[in-house]
């Protein structure tokens, strides 16, 4: 096991060894080991460099290192983040969420992971360097296949960017049981009355997380902004519709693809529901 204390020996390290397997947390990587799915040659032990497990907001953008623990998103980025807070609260058991990361939720590239949909729908950017530089990755862009990323050799995740709430945000997930469970299928919503625009995010439900494209487009022209009307119930069946439209689910043992279409559907209407309620309930900004 590698133990670098900065990042850039924790670059240096990958670059001199390429196959060394990340860990943070290791809430995902030690049950690969554990159950001899993977044998890698080395760990680079990333849990020593301090810098990862920072935040900061900048210019309305959240700048989360990628050592970020789910605790931490829930006691100081709830008001930030709220979606991915509340994904954050769904993940394992309190021991876990004070080990997982979101940096290694993204390594590990599962499509069932809980905070990819938060990520998805506020349109984040994945932050990733090696001794080459660095580049920003859209997370729609990040996802190359089932638990299969962009990161070239050499490469490791610094970072997530994420934009602050300027709407309601919600998240939904569906399993077999409350907690520590793996989501059957997850979804996640924004909404952004600023730009007048919704972010999609679907879990569980295809190769790799993805947003919602065409169900995002229909609804932000199908909601009344202004007037903050209830949403009619053909525009919330459709968006529902829309939603499942645009998953490509398996049959697995958590459940079958036909299951987890339904599912979607439901959940999209509820959070839709939901935000669009806490959005009813804010403040209207007065002009002048």
């Amino acid at each position: 096991m590698v133990q670098p204390t900065t990042w850039g020996e924790a670059l240096a390290a990958k670059a001199g060894e390429p196959d060394l397997l990340p860990i943070a947390g290791g809430t995902d990587v030690m049950v690969d080991i554990n159950f001899d799915r993977r044998r890698p040659p080395g760990l680079l032990d990333l849990t020593r460099v301090a810098e990862l497990g920072e935040w900061s907001i900048t210019d309305a953008t959240v700048h989360l290192g990628a050592g970020v623990t789910y605790a931490q998103v829930v006691t100081d980025l709830a008001e930030h983040l709220p979606g991915l807070a509340m994904a954050s609260r769904t993940v394992g058991s309190p021991q876990i969420r004070n080990r997982g990361t979101v940096g290694g939720n993204l390594g590990s590239a599962s499509p069932a992971g809980d905070a990819h949909p938060p990520l998805l729908a506020s349109c984040a950017e994945v932050e990733v360097e090696s001794v080459r530089g660095v580049r920003r990755v859209p997370i729609d862009e990040f996802f190359a296949g089932p638990r299969r990323s962009v990161l070239a050799p050499g490469e490791l995740i610094r970072a997530v960017h994420i934009p602050c709430a300027r709407g309601p945000q919600q998240f939904a997930k569906i399993g077999t049981r409350n907690a520590m469970v793996i989501a059957v299928a997850s979804f996640a919503v924004e909404l952004d009355p600023v730009d007048r625009r919704v972010g999609t995010g679907i879990g569980s439900a295809a190769p790799t997380p993805r947003p919602a494209r065409e169900a995002e487009e229909f609804l932000a022209g199908a909601l009344a902004w202004d007037s903050r009307d209830p949403i009619a119930e053909s525009a919330l069946h459709r968006f529902g519709e829309l939603v499942a439209a645009a998953a490509s689910p398996i049959d697995d043992v958590r459940g079958s693809a036909d299951y987890r279409l339904h599912a979607l559907a439901v959940m999209a209407r509820r959070t839709l529901s939901w935000a669009w309620a806490g959005y009813q309930d804010q403040p209207m900004q007065v002009a002048g």
